[in-house]
């Protein structure tokens, strides 16, 4: 497959969501998960402050170790009622999220942040899409629960998988749902000359 960066770019992520959706996109390049304490980041922030904030954060601990490489951190939460939904600590959890955002539409927001220390750029971008689940009974929701799939995803589904069968409808980018809008990514990393189409090999 034709990649399209001569330029070194590093993922700041160890999400094999955003490692697939790279790769599919044609890009080249290497991980290197960023070290942070999300913890330390206030959860009642307005959710597009949360993920761009984190998502720089994520960007600038790795971009300290690749002065001349394109660097990208990214966070991807769910949020509903201008209330951030993070990822279920165990079935209780999840029932619970899921019943929340039963026969209901919620907002999820992926931010990412492009940065080269070298050249002094920093770019950060949030995409919202919403999203709308059917209304789930109590039967479906213990049974998704209990596949294990929600529990290392915000929100406590993942539309790429099994979690599928609970959305009706979505309004905006599907691959950011997954955990990166790969059309704005390409979008700022063309701007940034990062990636150039007509060099691609």
């Amino acid at each position: 497959m034709k990649t399209i960066n001569k330029e070194k770019i590093i993922l700041a992520s160890g999400s094999p969501r955003r490692k697939e959706l790279m790769a599919e996109a044609g890009i080249d390049f290497k991980i290197h998960v960023a070290d942070i304490d999300e913890s330390k980041v206030d959860p009642g922030m307005a959710p597009e402050n949360y993920v761009c904030l984190l998502s720089q954060i994520k960007a600038q601990a790795v971009a300290a170790n690749y002065p001349d490489a394109w660097t990208i951190g990214a966070d991807t939460i769910v949020a509903v009622d201008n209330t951030i939904l993070g990822k279920p600590a165990g079935h209780q959890q999840a029932v619970t999220m899921l019943s929340r955002l039963s026969n209901r539409e919620h907002s999820v927001f992926t931010a990412f942040t492009i940065t080269r220390p070298d050249a002094n750029e920093v770019v950060t971008r949030v995409v919202n899409t919403r999203v709308r689940f059917k209304k789930l009974s109590n039967d479906e929701i213990n049974w998704y629960a209990n596949t294990g799939e929600p529990y290392d995803k915000a929100g406590g589904y993942g539309i790429q998988g099994i979690g599928a069968f609970l959305v009706k409808e979505i309004s905006g980018s599907y691959t950011n749902v997954v955990g990166l809008p790969v059309c704005e990514l390409i979008e700022a990393l063309a701007a940034l000359g990062a990636i150039n189409f007509k060099e691609a090999k």
